[in-house]
């Protein structure tokens, strides 16, 4: 790609970076960034995201969301932000005295979407903060165009929505060499929230075990990796000390690397999800050569439409055991793909729509229309 900024000045909220989320999505365009032609300013950040590049970076311990972030953010951080061209937030959250064309990104709006989730002051706050983000953006970012939809929906965004997608970290690019051997295990990741859709996979999975156990062979372990602490939203509806006579095992949070091993030596991964904005786990497990099972939801069907994943009717728990049946049974050749996604593709988007605001905001372009991606 021709990298090209116009020799615009950016400053980037990196108050995420380190985390699961929103900060495996910053942290995944951040070394794009810092290889195009835009000077820098990472707020929140301590070192350059490429080795031997020297990139502005200034400390930041403001919390995202917190009143100290809308009411008193430090004057001397906004007025470094303020020296800037434009600021870009991969979230929702903007601090306050922030003067400069702003560009934010609404990943998802599941908590509108699904009001008990977060009850109705949950809702309603989320909302406010959805909606201070519009108005104080000059456009918005998202990762799919089905999450697009949705904040035209709900929102009634007037503002320029990019579509700029995503893509799974880059460690999960490379093969572990040598490859592990393939366990008879079957993965689900993602936090413990009722959308994620364990209440399809539980059923499902003690169903399947039980035919596989049936036919003379091991009986499958299901690896359910994701924290289910500090989650308001986190599904209560099962007990996972009750479940592992069943071959079920909760791993809670693992490192990267693990994740990688583990993802790698499973043998299908499961993500019977009710709702994504863009949904990274088959991603990876297709990097990992590992199968996957998908619900046939919206985005899902956007996302992975011309990938090798199996789809199976969302909330079905029937059909998702018969597709693990088949899988497991019948296992197929190698995974071969290429990816379509890429957080180089990312930030080239990512900047392609800062550029276009910046230009509109001090050029006398229009900036209503965006740009086609």
């Amino acid at each position: 790609m021709e990298e090209k900024g116009n020799d615009m000045k950016l400053a980037v909220d990196c108050r995420m970076s380190g985390k699961s989320g929103i900060g495996t999505f910053i942290d995944g365009v951040l070394p794009f960034f810092a290889k195009m032609d835009i000077d820098l300013l990472l707020v929140g950040k301590s070192e350059s995201p490429v080795e031997g590049k020297t990139i502005a970076c200034i400390p930041c311990d403001i919390k995202p969301f917190s009143l100290k972030e809308i009411f008193a953010f430090p004057k001397s951080i906004a007025d470094k932000i303020n020296s800037c061209d434009a600021f870009f937030s991969p979230y929702c959250n903007i601090p306050g005295g922030i003067r400069v064309p702003v560009v934010c990104t609404i990943h998802d709006i599941v908590f509108l979407d699904i009001p008990s989730l977060a009850g109705k002051i949950g809702t309603l706050a989320r909302k406010i903060f959805y909606k201070r983000a519009i108005r104080l953006s000059k456009a918005v970012c998202t990762v799919s165009q089905f999450s697009k939809e949705r904040i035209l929906a709900q929102l009634k965004c007037r503002k320029p929505i990019y579509i700029v997608y995503g893509d799974a970290p880059e460690y999960f690019h490379k093969p572990i060499l040598p490859a592990p051997q393939k366990k008879d295990t079957v993965i689900f990741i993602g936090n413990i929230k009722k959308h994620k859709g364990l209440q399809t996979l539980l059923p499902a999975f003690k169903k399947f075990r039980s035919q596989i156990a049936g036919q003379g062979k091991n009986p499958p372990e299901l690896l359910i990796v994701g924290s289910m602490d500090n989650f308001r939203t986190k599904d209560t509806s099962f007990d996972a000390a009750e479940l592992e006579s069943d071959g079920i095992r909760f791993t809670g949070f693992i490192s990267d690397q693990e994740l990688h091993v583990q993802l790698s030596q499973s043998r299908l991964l499961v993500q019977p999800s009710l709702y994504e904005g863009f949904g990274i786990p088959p991603l990876q497990a297709l990097y990992c050569g590992t199968q996957a099972i998908i619900s046939d939801i919206p985005v899902f069907k956007e996302i992975y439409a011309n990938l090798p994943v199996t789809f199976f009717k969302a909330g079905d728990c029937e059909d998702l055991c018969a597709k693990m049946t088949e899988l497991w049974n019948n296992p197929g050749e190698k995974i071969d793909f290429e990816s379509p996604y890429s957080f180089k593709l990312t930030a080239k988007k990512i900047i392609e729509c800062i550029g276009n605001v910046v230009v509109g905001s001090g050029k006398q372009t229009n900036t209503e229309k965006g740009i086609a991606l």
